[in-house]
């Protein structure tokens, strides 16, 4: 006679582990606004191809820094999603653990050596083995502009950082504030990026900012650069501390000030509150950093499962990432550009048409370059390294000499 209980175990265990193998566990960040609408656009076309049903793991916060830490206790307790959003220095760290799987055989299938430029496509590999894909690339060294306020002050679009500065006196002189900025210290290290960018050259900026080179670290191109923050902050809001981001784009769209140092997110606010790029705003790179490139890339990586299944899945989620209809529907959501660069940019604006020039000529040169401010550089014991003595000089009357000083000792301890 069949044994009722032992029947319905095996029901329940066949069931469960069909449901399990067909669940697509991710890990995100994405929660807000266009980043929802932009999930759920992936989250769609993953349905419509897999059949599998994506379970969605999300956690507000920031950078990610609240569901980084989740997946540290789901990770090391062996029971890790199989798709979390993560950048550079974040993938080699989980790739020394060995607990990323490789996905090198749809990569060579798809050419996505030849579809990426070689930056991107480092970020995304560890020991050359493809381990996570890029959703979007975000261009940091942007400054935002008011035309009207321009027009007002009699000043023009700067095109140095001298008249970057000459047109910050003007701007000041009719009572406007001249740079809208935050007071966090995130946005302190995104200007110091951009203006050592500008003022070292993407070459010397990768030896101080990527390979922590103790000689560019302590060169007078990373002192100008200091006596350079130091003049950008004597036309700051004395009571911005605490200011969020959004709220000093607000400013610059309000007319209350010229002009933002800001990665393309800032884009997102001016395009949803109506405006449109060369009208109401105008985009143009940092002043001296015209023909390079910091970027900001978005990528999922991949837990080693034991699920054949899931293995399958991962690789069609990647897939339909890589798509370039995908990267185009994606990022015209999200603000960015995409990833693969010759996808079609005809629904774009025209500022993420000239961020994508920017992009694809920057990847035939060294101009390329990670944001340290933006977790893609180095450790985030480095990043805080920085954080804390770009800060500490921005809000203090301390000299460039003992910063250049404080800041090679700094990221001496934090590596050590």
């Amino acid at each position: 006679m069949r044994n009722p209980v032992l029947g319905l175990l095996l029901w329940s265990v066949m069931h469960t582990s069909t449901v399990w193998a067909q669940d697509l566990e991710v890990l995100h960040w994405w929660t807000s606004g266009g980043e929802a609408q932009s999930v759920a656009v992936l989250k769609k076309v993953f349905k419509e191809k897999s059949g599998a049903t994506w379970k969605d793991f999300n956690i507000a916060g920031g950078a990610g820094e609240n569901a980084l830490k989740v997946l540290k206790t789901k990770a090391l307790a062996g029971h890790p999603p199989a798709a979390v959003q993560m950048k550079g220095p974040q993938i080699q760290d989980w790739g020394k653990m060995g607990l990323l799987t490789s996905i090198n055989d749809l990569a060579k299938r798809e050419q996505w050596d030849e579809k990426l430029p070689k930056e991107i496509a480092n970020a995304v590999k560890y020991n050359n083995n493809w381990v996570a894909v890029p959703f979007n690339v975000h261009r940091i060294n942007w400054v935002w502009v008011n035309p009207k306020v321009l027009a007002q002050a009699k000043a023009k679009v700067p095109t140095t950082l001298a008249e970057l500065f000459e047109t910050a006196d003007k701007i000041k002189k009719i009572g406007l504030l001249p740079f809208a900025h935050g007071g966090q210290a995130w946005q302190d290290a995104t200007v110091f990026e951009e203006l050592l960018l500008a003022i070292a050259g993407p070459d010397l900026y990768r030896k101080a900012l990527v390979q922590l080179d103790p000689k560019a670290l302590q060169s007078p191109e990373v002192k100008a650069t200091f006596e350079a923050l130091r003049q950008y902050s004597s036309y700051l809001d004395k009571n911005r501390k605490g200011l969020d981001w959004d709220k000093a784009t607000r400013l610059v769209m309000d007319g209350k000030a010229g002009m933002q140092f800001m990665g393309d997110w800032a884009k997102g606010e001016f395009i949803a509150a109506g405006k449109h790029p060369g009208k109401d705003f105008l985009c143009i790179p940092v002043p001296g950093s015209e023909d390079s490139f910091i970027y900001n890339v978005d990528s999922f990586a991949f837990f080693e499962t034991k699920s054949k299944n899931t293995k399958k899945n991962q690789e069609q989620l990647a897939a339909i990432i890589m798509d370039e209809a995908f990267q185009k529907t994606f990022n015209v959501k999200k603000g960015s550009i995409p990833a693969v660069p010759t996808t079609k940019m005809e629904d774009f604006d025209s500022c993420a048409k000239a961020s994508m020039e920017s992009f694809v000529k920057t990847s035939k040169t060294t101009g390329q370059v990670p944001s340290m401010a933006h977790q893609m550089a180095s450790s985030s014991e480095v990043m805080q390294a920085v954080y804390d003595v770009v800060e500490a000089h921005i809000n203090s009357n301390m000299s460039a000499d003992e910063a250049v000083k404080r800041l090679a000792k700094s990221i001496r301890e934090a590596t050590m």
